[in-house]
């Protein structure tokens, strides 16, 4: 897999995904499971949606 997500772009989704999974928490609802895809993501910095679209907002230098 190649890298097709920035570092800026890293730090949003992982944000983003501890919040819903904060929120799944405190409301007491299944959907906070859904804040792992943008954890996930994040985490390994690869994203097939953006993949299938062409969307890449990683520098040219850290493409593996």
């Amino acid at each position: 897999m190649k890298c097709n997500v920035g570092k800026t772009e890293q730090i949003i989704r992982i944000v983003i995904g501890i919040t819903i999974v904060l929120l799944g928490l405190n409301l007491r609802s299944w959907w906070g499971l859904i804040g792992f895809a943008p954890i996930i993501t994040g985490l390994i910095r690869y994203c097939p949606v953006s993949d299938v679209l062409g969307v890449s907002t990683c520098d040219a230098k850290n493409i593996q």
